[in-house]
C-alpha cells in the first residue's frame, strides 16, 4: 500500500514581541507564521488516510485563554460545577460581562480601564454598600441576611404564641378565682343562712319556752320512750318518767282543758290535759288530783302530785303525748324539745 505524503509545512520564526496575555517571554509554539503561499502541487488531493497537521495559532491560543477565564468568572459567580463520568454535561452560563473581552483586546480601538474585575461579578449595588467585595461574599451575605430574617420570623412567632399562652393562663386562672369566690360567697351565705335561721329557731323556742314548762322540778329521768319489758302491756315504755319524791307538785305543761281526771287501772290516778291544737297531755300515777273535766288551765298551773298509784315501781309522774287525741303515743323528750324545754 502506497503512504501519503505529509503536507508541507510552512517556514516557522519565532517571535519575540510580548504576548498579550501577559506572559512577557518568548514563545517557541505559536506564532506569528510567515507567509505561506500554496501552489498547485502543494495542494493535490491525498490519497488514503487524510492527515490534518495541528495547526496552532495565537487566535486559537487567545479564544483558549478568555474561554478559561471565563469559565473560571462563571465558576466564581455561580458556584463549583462538577463533572461525572456518564452523566450529561452540565450548562455553564456566563453573567453578563460586556467589558471582559476588552481585557484581552489587542486593538488599538478598545477602552482602556473600563473592564470590571471577574472577582466582583455578581456583586450588587447593596452588597458593595456592605461592604461585599465578591460574589463569594455577597452570596453568604444574602444566605446569612435571608437567615437572620427567617430566624427573627421565628422568634416573633415564639413570641406571639407565650403571649398567647400567658394570655390563656391568665384567663383560666381569673375563671378559677372567679370560681372560687363564688364559691367562697355561697359557702358564706349558706352557713349565714344556716346561723340566721338557728338564730330564729332559737328564739322561737325562747318564745315558747316561756309559753310552756316541765311538769315537775327536781326530777330524775328514769324512764324514757320505747325501752322494752314485760311490766308494759304495749311490750315497751310509752311516756318519759320524771321520778321525784311523792307530794312534789305536778304543773300544767301548757294552757288548756282538763278533758279527763281520775283513776285509769294501771296508769293509777290520771290526769288528761287537751291543748288547744288537740294534743293530749297524760299525767299518770298521781297521789292526788286538783283540778276537774271541763276546766281551763294555764302554764304552770298545779294540777296535781306526784304519786306511786298503779302499776308503779317507785314514786313518779308518768307523761305521755298523744298528738289530736290518737291511742298511739310519741316521745315526749321529741315533742318537750321542740318547744324549747330540755328535760
Amino acid at each position: 500500500m502506497a503512504s501519503n505524503p505529509p503536507a508541507p509545512q510552512a517556514p516557522f520564526a519565532p517571535s519575540r514581541r510580548p504576548e498579550s496575555h501577559g506572559y512577557g517571554d518568548v514563545r517557541t509554539d505559536e506564532g506569528p507564521w510567515e507567509e505561506w503561499n500554496p501552489t498547485e502541487d502543494s495542494l493535490r488531493p491525498v490519497r488514503g488516510r487524510h492527515r490534518v497537521g495541528k495547526q496552532r495559532g495565537g487566535g486559537l491560543a487567545r479564544s483558549s485563554t478568555v474561554l478559561g477565564v471565563g469559565v473560571i468568572a462563571a465558576v466564581g459567580a455561580g458556584g463549583i460545577a462538577s463533572a461525572h463520568p456518564g452523566k450529561p454535561p452540565v450548562s455553564l452560563s456566563l453573567p453578563d460581562l460586556p467589558s471582559v473581552g476588552s481585557l484581552f483586546d489587542d486593538s488599538s480601538h478598545a477602552p482602556k480601564g473600563s473592564g470590571t474585575a471577574l472577582s466582583s461579578a455578581g456583586v450588587t449595588s447593596a452588597d458593595a454598600a456592605r461592604g461585599t467585595a465578591n460574589a463569594g461574599e455577597a452570596l453568604r451575605s444574602r444566605l446569612m441576611a435571608q437567615v437572620e430574617q427567617q430566624q427573627t420570623q421565628v422568634d416573633k412567632k415564639a413570641e406571639a404564641a407565650a403571649v398567647a399562652a400567658a394570655a390563656q393562663q391568665a384567663d383560666a386562672a381569673a375563671v378559677k378565682a372567679q370560681k372560687d369566690a363564688d364559691a367562697k360567697a355561697a359557702a358564706a351565705k349558706q352557713k349565714a343562712d344556716e346561723e340566721a335561721r338557728k338564730a330564729a329557731e332559737a328564739a322561737k323556742l325562747a318564745e315558747l319556752a316561756k309559753q310552756y314548762t316541765l311538769p315537775t322540778s327536781s326530777y330524775t329521768i328514769t324512764g324514757t320512750f320505747g325501752q322494752p319489758g314485760s311490766m308494759w302491756s304495749s311490750g315497751y315504755h310509752t311516756g318519759l318518767d320524771f321520778a321525784a319524791p311523792t307530794g312534789t307538785l305536778i304543773k300544767a305543761i301548757h294552757s288548756g282543758t282538763i278533758t279527763e281526771a281520775g283513776w285509769a287501772g294501771a296508769y293509777g290516778y290520771r290526769t288528761i290535759l287537751t291543748l288547744d291544737d288537740g294534743t293530749e297531755l297524760w299525767f299518770c300515777h298521781q297521789s292526788s288530783i286538783n283540778v276537774s273535766v271541763g276546766q281551763k288551765v294555764s302554764t304552770g298551773e298545779v294540777i296535781g302530785r306526784v304519786g306511786a298509784t298503779g302499776n308503779v315501781t317507785g314514786p313518779h309522774v308518768h307523761l305521755e303525748v298523744h298528738p289530736n287525741g290518737q291511742a298511739t303515743a310519741i316521745d315526749p323528750m321529741t315533742w318537750l324539745r321542740s318547744k324549747g324545754l330540755n328535760p
